[in-house]
C-alpha cells in the first residue's frame, strides 16, 4: 500500500493543512464495517413498518444519497416500498405530496435543519402519529429531543464524526435503504471490497488534474445508474470548492469533452454496488482534497446561504424578484462565458421536471459550444454544490429559474411566513451571496424551460 493509502487508512488528520475539522470527521473511513453489523436490525425494523410509502425529509447529505439508491433500485426494475425524498421547500411539490399510508423518515445530523424543521412541522400536523415516525440524526440534537418527546417508532442516533456528505454508508443512507427494501448487508460488503489503492489514484488524478487547470470533472454515468451523479456532484463540490480552488462535477450521461475537461467514466451493474462506488469516491475527493491543500470536510459558504436566508426571513416581506424575460438568456450567457467558465443552471421550481432542465442543460452546452453545465434544483443545491459556486474559483455563470407566477400558498405551522415565502427567501439570500462574492448571476422567468435558449 502507498504511504498516501497508508496514512488515509490510519485517518491520519495532517493530511490537509492545519487547521482542519478532520481529527471529527473521519468516521466514514470504517462505518461500512459497523453498519454490516447493523444490517439484520435494520432489515428486521424495516420488515415491521406496515405503511407501504415511505417519505423522506431531509437536506444534503441527509437525501441525495437515498434519492441515488432509490432511483437506481427503481430504474433497475426492483421492487419495493414506494419512497419519496422530500428535500424541497417549493409550495408546489409539497402540496402534492399523498401522506395516506405513509411512514416519515426525518433526517437531519445537526437536527437543527430549517427545510426539515418546517417540513415536520408541517406533517406533523397532518399526521400526529408518533408511531409514524422515525428521525435519523446525531446524539443529543434538538430532533433527537423532539423524536424522544413525542414517542416516534424509532430514533436512530448516527456517530458524530461523519459529516453529511460523506454519510451515506451510515444510517442516514442505509436507514433509507433498508426500509426501501434494498440489501443493507450486500451495500456494506461491496463497500468493503471496494479498491481502496484505486480509489487513492483517482482522487490523485483528479487534483492534479484540477490544479493543472483540467478541474471539470466531468463524470459520465449511463443507463440505470445516471443518478449516481446527483450524489457525487455535491461531494466533490462540497469537499473541494474553498479557497478559490475546487474540482467541478459535471454529471452527464453521455461523453462530453473539453480543453478544461478530466473525465471519469463510472460503471456498475447491480444495485448493491453502489456500496463500493459510494466508498470509492468518498475515498477519492478526499484525497484530491490533499492534492489541492484544502480540508475537503468542512463547508463555510453553506453557513453563509443559512444565514443569508434567515437574514431575508428576518425582514419581511420578501421583495418581488425582477426576472429577465426567456428570451435574453442565450445572449446574456454569449456575452459573459470565457473559456475556463462553466454555467450552472439552478431551477427554484417545482419537482418533476427532471427531463425538461436536462435538456436545456445539453442546450446550453451545444450553445455555448461544448461548454460545462451543471443543473440542480434549489434550494437542494445550497446544501451541497452552493458550497463551490460562492467558495470555489470564479468561474460560475449562475442562472437562477424562478416561476412569475404566484406560488401555493402552503402554511407552515409554528411560522410566521409559508413555503412561498421560505423558498423566495432562499433565491434571494443566494443570489445576494452570489454578488457578494462577485460571481455572475442572471435572474430568469423558469416557468416555460421549452423556451429557454433555442428551445421551442
Amino acid at each position: 500500500m502507498t504511504t498516501l493509502a497508508r496514512r488515509l487508512r490510519d485517518a491520519d488528520p495532517d493530511l490537509w493543512p492545519s487547521p482542519n475539522v478532520a481529527p471529527t470527521r473521519l468516521g466514514w473511513l470504517e462505518v461500512p464495517r459497523t453498519m454490516e453489523a447493523e444490517a439484520r436490525d435494520l432489515r428486521q425494523w424495516a420488515d415491521s413498518i406496515p405503511q407501504g410509502r415511505v417519505v423522506l425529509m431531509g437536506m444534503g447529505g441527509s437525501s441525495l444519497g437515498p434519492e441515488v439508491l432509490r432511483a437506481t433500485r427503481d430504474a433497475l426494475g426492483r421492487t419495493g416500498r414506494e419512497f419519496m425524498v422530500l428535500d424541497t421547500t417549493d409550495p408546489d411539490t409539497i402540496a402534492a405530496v399523498d401522506l395516506d399510508d405513509a411512514f416519515f423518515l426525518v433526517s437531519s445530523k445537526s437536527g437543527t435543519t430549517l427545510e426539515v424543521e418546517t417540513l415536520l412541522a408541517r406533517t406533523w400536523e397532518l399526521v400526529p402519529d408518533p408511531g409514524r415516525y422515525a428521525a435519523i440524526t446525531d446524539p443529543d440534537t434538538p430532533l433527537a429531543a423532539t423524536a424522544e418527546e413525542r414517542g416516534f417508532n424509532r430514533c436512530f442516533r448516527n456517530r458524530p464524526d461523519i459529516g453529511g456528505r460523506y454519510s451515506v454508508l451510515s444510517h442516514f443512507g442505509l436507514v433509507p435503504a433498508a426500509l426501501a427494501g434494498i440489501d443493507v448487508a450486500g451495500l456494506c460488503q461491496t463497500a468493503l471490497d471496494a479498491d481502496f489503492e484505486e480509489a487513492v489514484e483517482v482522487g490523485v488524478d483528479m487534483g492534479r488534474a484540477a490544479a493543472a487547470g483540467l478541474d471539470k470533472v466531468t463524470i459520465v454515468v449511463e443507463g440505470p445508474f445516471a443518478s449516481f451523479g446527483l450524489w457525487v456532484e455535491q461531494l466533490i463540490a462540497e469537499s473541494t470548492g474553498k479557497h478559490g480552488k475546487g474540482c467541478v462535477p459535471v454529471p452527464t450521461a453521455e461523453a462530453e469533452s473539453g480543453e478544461d475537461r478530466h473525465v471519469v467514466e463510472v460503471k456498475a451493474a447491480e444495485l448493491e454496488e453502489l456500496g463500493a462506488l459510494f466508498y470509492r469516491w468518498e475515498v477519492a475527493t478526499a484525497v484530491a482534497g490533499h492534492v489541492l491543500g484544502i480540508d475537503p470536510f468542512d463547508e463555510p459558504n453553506v453557513a453563509e446561504s443559512k444565514a443569508n436566508t434567515r437574514a431575508v426571513l428576518d425582514s419581511l416581506p420578501v421583495p418581488p424578484a425582477q426576472l429577465e424575460e426567456a428570451g435574453a438568456l442565450g445572449g446574456w450567457l454569449e456575452e459573459q462565458y470565457r473559456p475556463g467558465d462553466y454555467v450552472s443552471l439552478q431551477a427554484y421550481l417545482p419537482y418533476g421536471q427532471d427531463e425538461a432542465l436536462h435538456s436545456l442543460r445539453r442546450r446550453v452546452r451545444d450553445h455555448l459550444g461544448g461548454a460545462p453545465v451543471t443543473v440542480g434544483y434549489g434550494p437542494r443545491f445550497l446544501h451541497s454544490t452552493g458550497q463551490l459556486h460562492k467558495g470555489g474559483p470564479n468561474t460560475v455563470i449562475a442562472v437562477q429559474l424562478l416561476p412569475e407566477g404566484r406560488r401555493a400558498q402552503v402554511a407552515i405551522p409554528g411560522h410566521d411566513y409559508d413555503f412561498a415565502t421560505l423558498i423566495d427567501a432562499q433565491a434571494l439570500g443566494d443570489f445576494q451571496s452570489l454578488q457578494r462574492h462577485g460571481r455572475r448571476v442572471l435572474r430568469v422567468a423558469g416557468d416555460d424551460l421549452g423556451a429557454l435558449v433555442g428551445g421551442r
